[in-house]
Parts: structure tokens; C-alpha cells; sequence
């Protein structure tokens, strides 16, 4: 790729947040979410399919109230630090995300996502072919079971927003566990007014079915950002910041309305890049940035591919599914055989 040392130059005047825009955002995200949740409830009083209509609508805005979220989390959202913390605050409530944590454990992502030696906070479990094959037994079922799409993409919201967020990280500041403490508050009693006012059980289903399908997407996104075919993944002695973000981050090239939905966070690599560029900007950013026009693309029928993915094959930089390891094995033996010389 061209141009690389000054990639981060290019990027930087999409850098600056409009106060007009990030309220606007606001506006016409959590106005929608709130008018679909009321209708779904309505609804429940005809028929459950019917309320899973606007369920389904309501669970993309939610999407895109995590994108606010995220955004503020990265101080980005606002010029004003103490306006990111309120409403990301706010924003994390609504998401069952407490705003300091997963602020820090995000940071840890972009400052070593990619990176072979510092994986372990803020991604997804990822093992490379050899570390497979050296793990013992248990370790390796256990990363199947983890890397199963049913585990990942149905149990993983459950446990990840509504069990792991609850919970302090080790070491945490004073700082960072009184604002968790905080939300879990806001949450209790948040379900337990609405549990009280509306009937728990028409609470949960609407709730409910909008959390369960919001976190798929969440965590769809999330994976197929960083699992595809050519990734970028090397060790700390290789690895490069401006590298892992336009190499092993996917322009995930959506339909207008999932691109709007999702905040447009498939400009994934624009966003590793410099993350201090507002998610309203990115798309911008992408299509003013000349070299941004050649890193890995994917699309909705493609990205099915990644799931696929399971192993990162070091020889070969690439993705391999697990029966994928014998083939990759194949493959060295007889690119050794190839080098060796004749007698």
C-alpha cells in the first residue's frame, strides 16, 4: 500500500466531531428506538409475531445506539470529554455496557489488535495453528466449543453484556468500578420500573428479543471485522500499528440502510486507523483518502466465508478452517520438498 507512513496525515481532518451532527445522531437514533420499542409492546396485545416487526427494526437502532456509545468511548463523539463520559454513560446503559471498562479494554484492542504477543483484552480468542496442535485436550475443545457460531453468536451476548459486564476487571481504579457500579444500578432499576408499569413478562419479551438480536449483530460485527481470509496478524517485533488497521481491519461494504443502522462502522479500517474520527465521518474519510480505496473488502454474501475461520495459519497469513490444518500441513511439505535441491 502507498503512501503508508502518512496515512494517519490524511485521516486527520476528518477528526474533529460537529456538535450539530453527533445531537442529530442522537435525535434520529434514540427518537426511533424508543417509537419501535412502543410499538412492539402494543403489538404484544394482537400477536408476539406481529410486535417482532418493529423488535427487529428497534434491535438496528439499538446497534446504532452502541455505535454513540463507542464513539464516546474513544472521546470522539464530542469535543467536550465530560459530555463523551455523560452520554456514553447513558449510552451504555441502554447497551448494558459500562463506560469505563469497556472503554479500557477497547483502547487495549486498537493499540494491539493484530498483534501475535499482546492478544487477550478486548478481542476474540484467537489461536494460531501450532498453538492449537501444542494445546492440551481441554484447551483445544474448549476453543471449539468458543469459536462454535452457535456459542459465539447466541450464548456470546449473554454472557459477554449481560454477566461480564457486570463485573469489575482486575485492577480496575476506583474510577472506572464506581461507574460499573453505577450502571448496574441504573440497569436494576430501570428493569424493575418498566418490569412494574408495563408486566414483566411483556418486558421481556420485547426487551428481550431485541437484546438477543442486537448482540448477534453486535458480535457479528465485531468478528468479521477482524476474522477474514487476509488478515494481518505478526509478532510484536513485526507488527505495525498503521498495518494492523488497514490490513487486518475489513471495509465491510453494507447496504445503505445496514450501513445507517450500524453507525458505519464497516469503515472498520478507518476507524483502527484513527480512531478519533466520529463514526459520521468515516465514510467520508474513506472515499477522500486514495490509498483507504485498496485495503481488504468484504461484503454481506462474502463475509459468510469467515465462518469458516478458525486458525491463523503463520506460514501462509491466512485463515484456515480446522480441516483446513491438514491441508496447510500439506502444503509446507511440499513447498519443502520443492526447495529442496536434486541430487
Amino acid at each position: 500500500m502507498t503512501n503508508i507512513k502518512t496515512l494517519k496525515k490524511e485521516v486527520a481532518p476528518y477528526e474533529k466531531s460537529t456538535t450539530k451532527e453527533s445531537v442529530w445522531q442522537m435525535i434520529n437514533t434514540l427518537g426511533p428506538f424508543f417509537l419501535l420499542w412502543f410499538l412492539a409492546y402494543q403489538s404484544l396485545s394482537v400477536s408476539y409475531w406481529l410486535a417482532l416487526v418493529p423488535i427487529v427494526i428497534a434491535a438496528g437502532f439499538l446497534t446504532r445506539i452502541f455505535i454513540i456509545f463507542h464513539d464516546c468511548t474513544h472521546f470522539s463523539f464530542f469535543r467536550s470529554r465530560r459530555a463523551n463520559r455523560a452520554v456514553g454513560t447513558a449510552m451504555g446503559v441502554l447497551t448494558l455496557f459500562p463506560f469505563d471498562q469497556w472503554g479500557h479494554d477497547h483502547a487495549v484492542h486498537h493499540a494491539t489488535s493484530g498483534n501475535l504477543d499482546k492478544r487477550g483484552t478486548g478481542d476474540i480468542w484467537t489461536l494460531t495453528i501450532d498453538e492449537y496442535l501444542a494445546a492440551p485436550l481441554k484447551t483445544r475443545l474448549a476453543y471449539r466449543f468458543y469459536r462454535n457460531p452457535l456459542v459465539m453468536f447466541v450464548l456470546g451476548p449473554i454472557y459477554v453484556f449481560l454477566l461480564k459486564n457486570r463485573f469489575n476487571r482486575k485492577n480496575a481504579r476506583k474510577k472506572e468500578r464506581y461507574n460499573t457500579y453505577l450502571v448496574n444500578v441504573i440497569i436494576v432499576a430501570l428493569i424493575a420500573l418498566l418490569s412494574v408499569t408495563l408486566g414483566w413478562q411483556e418486558f421481556l419479551l420485547v426487551q428481550g428479543s431485541i437484546f438477543m438480536i442486537s448482540g448477534s449483530i453486535g458480535i457479528w460485527l465485531f468478528y468479521v471485522q477482524h476474522t477474514f481470509e487476509d488478515s494481518y496478524f505478526e509478532e510484536d517485533k513485526e507488527w505495525q500499528y498503521v498495518l494492523a488497521a488497514v490490513e487486518g481491519s475489513s471495509f465491510y461494504k453494507l447496504p445503505k440502510i445496514m450501513q445507517f443502522l450500524t453507525g458505519n462502522i464497516g469503515y472498520h479500517h478507518v476507524h483502527h486507523l484513527s480512531p478519533r474520527v466520529p463514526n459520521y465521518k468515516l465514510e467520508q474519510a474513506h472515499v477522500n483518502t486514495e490509498p483507504l480505496q485498496n485495503v481488504p473488502t468484504i461484503s454481506l454474501l462474502t463475509s459468510l466465508k469467515s465462518l469458516r475461520f478458525k486458525l491463523w495459519d503463520e506460514e501462509n497469513k491466512t485463515f484456515v478452517s480446522f480441516r483446513g490444518i491438514k491441508s496447510s500441513a500439506k502444503s509446507d511439505a511440499r513447498i519443502s520438498a520443492e526447495a529442496k535441491p536434486e541430487l
